[in-house]
């Protein structure tokens, strides 16, 4: 048939037996044949796949480093070659081995080259980023950043409940028992521990079980119950125990083997390492004499570095200092031009306001004529508003501002947070409800403070809901501490843009529902109002559904 690609499939076929058969040494031998095959033929697409083969080998053998090489070569040839899905799989490849190799920037670089490469494919339904956003998730959960790899696992939760893989399902939720657990959130671990197994037991896998049990043992563990931990801990041995036992026999009995038909080759040589004993023993003495000599010089040539490297050390922290200095001037300057610009402009939108007032209290104004009026009325406000919010994140005003402690009762505080802003809802026909418990709620904290949270919050939701629906404001007692909500019925947030809601000037896709102005602040100044007093934001959002904020404030 004169096909010459007969020899590369073939090796590489008996390569994937032997590495199925986890003999991974005979496995490794068939794939370099396969590569050299490949590489006779100029074939390049079987050429990747037995790079990928080597790398996936070297990884199960627990060898990263070798396995990056193979990666990297892949990665260049995919790069070259322009395909956008191989290289996506490469990518996720190679940043699982960094991971693994606690190399976090590198890891994070490729994901977040896979995720812009992948996205306008996935949106066309031709590949799915669902390796990618797993691999995401384990490389924040690596960096035990659990809230940001939170997103990705429940993300990977609804696309497998939906799709039906089962494999992929059990991973889901095995990781989100993982993440639950280091939050101290036990029932929620519990839950999808417990849904991880049912499935390691649909699928009559032994090792998705023994994993399964793993993760049991350690939510046992951080519960205080000891015994019940052990009793997992002795399944996950038997299981693991048994898969080792398999993998154990066969690697020895190929060295068994290899034992055998060296034994002979050893006898003939005995006689030969006899005579080489003597003559190596006086090599021996030559090379440690100039092993002392070379070592000597080494540790001249370091002392004289060293040295050097001291003063070249010293001149860049002279350098430094002088640049911190004038950074510092320059920050100066900065801050006091803000100052002078802030007070410069708060005067003219005062003015026009106050103007603006008198005006409209004008009972000989057509109605065009007061809608004008109203317009800028609502610019000048907005003007105002924007730059007391400019002022907050460049030249920061919390971190300046005096914390003034005072005990105050959240009931009337709910109630006079919800008056203020009833009139801007109204104006859209959103219905404002407020809820609190029966009994006074008081907490000892900055008044000042705790209102920017909830106006920037009820804005935010009255902004971003249609006419017609609903905003609440909840505010209730949890253990130690009280937890504000706010709850609307808007427009929502794209799952995949929640890590970035809280970023300083960050512009999302989700827009205000009557053409209100959005400068991207709002949301950053929250959090670091939060932060500031020692508390903790959240947020949970559906597009189309509406979003909830929650703000756990210590009493």
């Amino acid at each position: 048939m004169k096909y010459n690609r007969g020899s590369v499939l073939s090796l590489r076929l008996k390569g994937i037996y032997e590495d199925l058969s986890n003999n991974y040494e005979k496995a490794i031998e068939y794939y370099l044949q396969s590569l050299q095959a490949a590489r006779n033929i100029r074939a390049q697409e079987y050429e990747l796949a037995a790079l990928s083969d080597l790398a996936i080998a070297y990884f199960s053998i627990r060898e990263p480093e070798k396995a990056k090489q193979f990666y990297l070569q892949c990665a260049r040839m995919t790069e070259s070659d322009g395909k956008i899905p191989s290289l996506i799989n490469t990518y996720n490849n190679l940043a699982v081995i960094y991971t693994q190799l606690k190399q976090y920037d590198s890891s994070h670089l490729l994901l977040e080259k896979a995720v812009q490469l992948g996205q306008p494919l996935e949106r066309q339904g031709r590949i799915s980023l669902s390796s990618t956003y797993n691999n995401l998730g384990n490389l924040y959960f690596k960096e035990k950043k659990y809230e940001e790899a939170l997103p990705y696992f429940r993300q990977n939760l609804v696309r497998h409940n939906n799709d039906s893989d089962l494999s992929a399902l059990w991973v889901a939720k095995l990781n989100l028992a993982d993440v639950f657990i280091e939050k101290k959130q036990f029932d929620s671990a519990t839950i999808y521990a417990e849904g991880a197994m049912k499935l390691a037991e649909r699928l009559e896998s032994k090792s998705k079980e023994a994993d399964s049990y793993s993760i049991l043992a350690k939510l046992a563990e951080y519960r205080g119950n000891y015994s019940k931990a052990y009793a997992y801990i002795k399944k996950w041995y038997s299981l693991d125990t048994a898969i080792l036992h398999s993998d154990t026999y066969k690697t020895i009995a190929a060295l068994q083997e290899r034992f055998h038909a060296s034994e002979r080759e050893a006898e003939n040589k005995l006689l030969q390492e006899k005579i080489e004993k003597e003559t190596l023993r006086s090599r021996e003495l030559t090379l440690v004499a100039a092993a002392l000599g070379i070592i000597g010089l080494l540790i001249a040539i370091g002392f004289v570095i060293k040295r050097n490297a001291h003063r070249r050390l010293k001149a860049t922290n002279d350098l430094i200092i002088q640049q911190n200095e004038k950074l510092s001037e320059l920050n100066f300057e900065k801050n006091s031009l803000i100052s002078i610009v802030s007070h410069d402009l708060n005067t003219p939108f005062a003015t026009i306001q106050i103007w603006g007032q008198v005006l409209q209290n004008d009972a000989n104004l057509t109605e065009e004529q007061q809608k004008a009026m109203n317009r800028i009325l609502q610019a000048g406000a907005y003007g105002e508003r924007l730059i007391r919010q400019i002022l907050d994140v460049e030249r920061a005003d919390i971190g300046n501002h005096k914390m003034q402690l005072e005990k105050f009762d959240l009931r009337a505080f709910t109630e006079e947070m919800a008056d203020n802003f009833r009139p801007m809802a109204e104006r859209k026909k959103i219905a404002l409800h407020t809820e609190t418990s029966g009994k006074k709620l008081f907490i000892l904290s900055d008044r000042y403070l705790v209102s920017r949270i909830c106006e920037n919050l009820l804005s935010n939701a009255i902004k971003y809901t249609p006419r017609g629906k609903n905003v609440w404001l909840h505010i209730s007692e949890e253990q130690d501490g009280i937890c504000i909500r706010v709850r609307d019925e808007g427009v929502g947030i794209d799952k995949e843009e929640l890590p970035y809601l809280f970023s300083k000037y960050s512009k999302l896709s989700s827009r205000p529902t009557d053409g209100e102005a959005s400068n991207g602040l709002g949301l950053s100044i929250v959090k670091r109002i939060v932060e500031e007093i020692n508390g903790r934001i959240t947020c949970e959002s559906e597009v189309g559904k509406g979003s909830l904020f929650t703000v756990l404030l210590k009493k």
